[in-house]
């Protein structure tokens, strides 16, 4: 295998396949990046754990079609400190891999292609789900802070993905609180689909993606799902099992309905938490009367006070909640107002935007103990 590539364009393929790369594994070749180099000119990077796979494919000037694994960390090591140039790899016979730009050069022992796991295929190759990269990209980073990390529960450590007609929603849940983002398509879907996405790779999914209206494809079928983003595509495998009924988390109706400033309500609730720690988790207690919102929270440490006003009117109501939940919430929401839907003391919170129903936040309160 013999090819040569700039520098820029090499290192950001590397830096994307590396993220399906295993860190430590006790099959080496997980640790590697599978480099394919065909006659056409194209240069494939596969870096592969056994749950997702990324491809990258690039243009490069390959003068020996061939293929080998190289230590991913080495390998974008190397890279990474050569010179702003072309580079040239070269792999012989005996698996030694050369790597010189300029006047610099590396040595570095490869592996054997044949060797490397084949990624999984994806049936469905046809009637693919498209939509603009930076929907998709809004709707993770607006769901994926509400995934469960109790690996007790698989299924609720991934998104769930629900499609009818023309809508697509997202939905995430971790016990404790719900997100759900709904979008319509500008393409109806075919078919109907239900699928659950491991959060790992909804993660790197979402690092892949730009804000430009250029399209993603994703491909589902029973087991696995496929997104191709340009010319990369990760592979992973779907979540099995019975997601949470999140609807019917939902209440169906409120007892008072109020629009606060998003951005006012995260800056009061970061002020009131500064005496909030990992060793100290007392819930921010809010204390809605009429059209104030008073904000506090006392731990061993002192005090912390701060109160505004809102639209709207609300018969007192004392309410406690983690001081994360509601923030990771209230930056997710994608518009400067917020509507609030409440009913009690023990009855969880709900954001919803000040018109239609992009999205759904809600948070479980925390039962305050009498001051």
């Amino acid at each position: 295998m013999q090819f040569s590539c700039e520098k820029s364009i090499l290192q950001e393929a590397i830096t994307t396949a590396s993220r399906a790369v295993s860190n430590k594994s006790s099959i080496a070749l997980l640790e590697g990046l599978l480099i394919t180099a065909d006659a056409a000119g194209g240069l494939t990077l596969c870096g592969y754990n056994m749950s997702m796979g990324v491809r990258v494919t690039i243009q490069a000037t390959v003068t020996e079609p061939g293929a080998a694994v190289l230590n991913a960390r080495l390998f974008g090591d190397m890279i990474r400190k050569l010179p702003d140039n072309t580079i040239y790899v070269e792999t012989d016979q005996e698996m030694l891999t050369t790597i010189h730009c300029g006047r610099a050069m590396f040595n570095l022992v490869a592996s054997d292609a044949t060797e490397f796991p084949q990624l999984p295929e994806v049936e469905n190759s046809e009637n693919p789900i498209i939509l603009p990269q930076s929907m998709l990209k809004s709707m993770i980073s607006q769901t994926i802070f509400a995934v469960s990390d109790n690996e007790t529960k698989p299924i609720l450590t991934g998104c769930l993905f629900e499609l009818s007609d023309d809508q697509l929603r997202v939905a995430a849940v971790d016990g404790y609180r719900l997100s759900v983002r709904r979008e319509t398509l500008e393409a109806p879907v075919p078919t109907n689909a239900r699928f659950v996405v491991p959060a790992f790779a909804l993660r790197e999914v979402e690092r892949i993606l730009n804000e430009s209206s250029d399209v993603v494809e994703i491909y589902p079928d029973s087991r696995h799902i496929l997104f191709r983003i340009g010319d990369t595509v990760l592979i992973t495998r779907l979540l099995e099992g019975e997601f949470l009924n999140y609807q019917a988390a939902i209440p169906a109706d409120a007892k008072a309905v109020i629009t606060v400033d998003v951005r006012q309500l995260i800056s009061s609730i970061e002020r009131v938490s500064l005496i909030v720690s990992e060793k100290l988790k007392t819930p921010v207690r809010m204390e809605f009367d009429g059209s104030l919102l008073k904000l506090s929270c006392i731990t061993t440490i002192g005090k912390s006070y701060d109160e505004f006003e809102y639209d709207g009117d609300v018969p007192h109501l004392e309410i406690g909640f983690n001081n994360r939940y509601l923030l990771d919430a209230l930056r997710a929401c994608p518009s400067e107002k917020v509507r609030i839907s409440l009913q009690g003391s023990l009855n969880p919170i709900v954001f919803t935007p000040e018109e239609g129903n992009a999205f759904t936040y809600l948070v479980l309160p925390v039962r305050l103990k009498a001051e």
